[in-house]
């Protein structure tokens, strides 16, 4: 053994890559709306930014161009993303007016939710989705029991259950 780490010092153990048509709009569009800061950045045979390392507060998060030979490609644009982004900001509508001013859609807006956070849905202009929250207020494990079942019971009550509207209580 050469004494090196596996994980490597001040590194996150879990790190999203995204992967973009264009990494510098990326990388401006979460240093404008999360505060992001952006610890490198490697140019691609065309000069571009290719790769880039980010951090939101203590997370990494990688932004990748489309690389010829591998699978992995930006998302379609279109708010289906598979992977959504869950990210914790102070100010959950501040930071929501500033990824529309910075070109994001609004999937869904921003709403107070049973277990204590506000949140609200965004696509950013590369197609990612990010779930943006605050903590609005400490709930207990009870507490966000009881909330759920009354929500469930509600949607029952209404017939609405398995219509898509349990995707909102995200």
């Amino acid at each position: 053994m050469s004494g090196t780490k596996g994980i490597p010092e001040n590194s996150s153990v879990v790190m999203p890559r995204l992967y973009c048509r264009d990494v510098r709009a990326e990388i401006e569009f979460c240093k404008a709306v999360f505060g992001a800061v952006e610890l490198n950045c490697r140019p691609g045979p065309d000069g571009k930014a290719a790769h880039a390392l980010l951090t939101i507060g203590p997370a990494m998060l990688m932004i990748e161009a489309e690389w010829q030979g591998f699978s992995s490609h930006p998302p379609v644009p279109d708010g289906s993303s598979p992977v959504v982004i869950f990210v914790y900001v102070e100010d959950v509508d501040a930071a929501t007016e500033r990824a529309v001013a910075g070109g994001a859609k609004i999937l869904i807006e921003a709403k107070d939710q049973f277990w204590g956070d506000r949140t609200s849905w965004v696509m950013d202009p590369a197609g990612h989705v990010w779930t943006i929250a605050s903590r609005i207020e400490e709930t207990s494990s009870q507490q966000r029991a009881d909330r759920w079942s009354a929500i469930l019971e509600e949607q029952h009550r209404s017939g609405s259950a398995g219509s898509g509207k349990a995707e909102k209580l995200r």
